[in-house]
């Protein structure tokens, strides 16, 4: 989140009100790996509930309320889903109550989504694929629809015969990164898996003796998914190897209060990649020393690139995917240098004006765009910052 609402009640001496902070903050960060934002009324509902003025249930009421007299208009941004959603992870890492069984994993997005996808609950019977920003536009290959429950349980029951006595924290904590990431690779659920499995995972770490609270959900919701991503891809041509690395790194802030830093465009496979180059053409510099100093600019802008799109992404990570695709859009055409208004956006993207203009207020909101003066009035271009 760009500013967590929830900050104050983290300091609190109250217990309750601290863990309903985590809670919440977990909640509602979650939200941010499928694109999407809570409104302000989810967030002034949260801090009630807080605050003690309401109870959970009486949280879920309102918001589900709330919905019932404004059915959600058409703008894909899934509003709803992200309200109703996050109220219900609060209630499910509120409770103690848990069982370590592909049951309860199932159990959970059936309570997640119920009412919101006509599959929650329900494991898919398809194959999928997921173009992924980290990996450049390639996908993870996810578990085949025809062994799903089968591996759900061989997943299981292998970590149910693990015992993590006589490990270090370092050699723990590999195996946990180990551990979700292959539940998570399974991907049994048609959507959804992100936050189910986040919020299994959480409950089960404090079976093993973590509190699991912190507010590294609320702030790097993204970062876990992109972690979950490398740690199931490899693509022996281009030297990118599946690694918990990153995984490990984040399981080190969550459970050992760790201040290390989390950037998702240190996963992006591009820095490998441009790195390998960098290496070949160094054995070559001395034969083709132009050629090498050309290709050398080609790589600059290649990580140019990358970290543009690192940034844009975790500025936007709470923009819905039609908006971050409008957002790539733009920059692809405009870049850096070139400034604009909303005609260029609309003939671009094909919008209204209205739309136009409301894409145009958000991304100046978020610093992804800023005004400029001096080119007449309503004029724009991509920020550096």
């Amino acid at each position: 989140m760009d500013k967590d609402p929830f900050k104050e009640y983290l300091r609190e001496v109250e217990a309750d009100k601290v863990s309903s902070g985590y809670a919440w903050g977990t909640a509602i960060g979650l939200q941010a790996v499928d694109g999407l934002k809570p409104s302000e009324y989810l967030i002034n509902t949260a801090i009630k509930n807080i605050e003690g003025k309401i109870s959970l249930q009486e949280a879920r009421n309102l918001i589900d309320g709330y919905y019932d007299e404004r059915p959600e208009t058409a703008d894909g941004e899934r509003t709803e889903e992200a309200d109703k959603v996050s109220v219900r992870i609060t209630q499910i890492l509120s409770e103690t109550a848990f069982t370590f069984s592909p049951n309860e994993y199932i159990a959970i997005h059936r309570r997640l989504f119920e009412g919101i996808y006509k599959h929650a609950g329900k494991i898919r019977d398809y194959n999928i694929t997921k173009k992924e920003w980290v990996l450049d536009g390639a996908t993870v290959l996810y578990g085949s629809a025809s062994e799903l429950g089968a591996t759900l349980e061989y997943d299981f029951e292998q970590e149910k015969s693990f015992s993590y006595k006589g490990l270090s924290m370092e050699d723990i904590i590999r195996h946990l990164a180990l551990f979700v990431s292959r539940l998570w690779q399974i991907h049994i659920f048609c959507e959804g898996n992100t936050r189910t499995t986040a919020v299994f995972f959480i409950k089960y770490l404090r079976t093993l003796g973590f509190s699991a609270n912190n507010d590294i959900f609320a702030e790097n919701a993204w970062y876990f998914r992109n972690a979950l991503v490398r740690a199931n891809y490899t693509n022996l041509q281009k030297g990118v190897y599946e690694t918990t690395e990153y995984l490990e790194v984040f399981l080190r802030n969550m459970l050992l209060n760790e201040k290390n830093e989390l950037h998702n465009r240190h996963l992006h496979i591009s820095g490998l990649l441009a790195a390998k180059k960098v290496v070949i053409r160094e054995q070559k510099v001395d034969i083709q020393s132009e050629k090498a100093y050309i290709e050398d600019q080609k790589v600059d802008f290649q990580k140019t690139k990358s970290d543009i799109e690192s940034i844009i992404l975790e500025k936007s990570k709470f923009f819905s995917s039609k908006t971050i695709a409008h957002i790539h859009k733009m920059f692809e055409r405009f870049g850096y240098g070139e400034i604009f208004g909303r005609s260029a956006v609309v003939e671009l993207l094909g919008l209204q004006n209205s739309s136009a203009s409301k894409l145009i207020s958000k991304l100046v909101k978020a610093e992804i765009i800023k005004p400029v003066s001096g080119y007449g009035k309503g004029k724009y271009r991509f920020s550096k910052e």
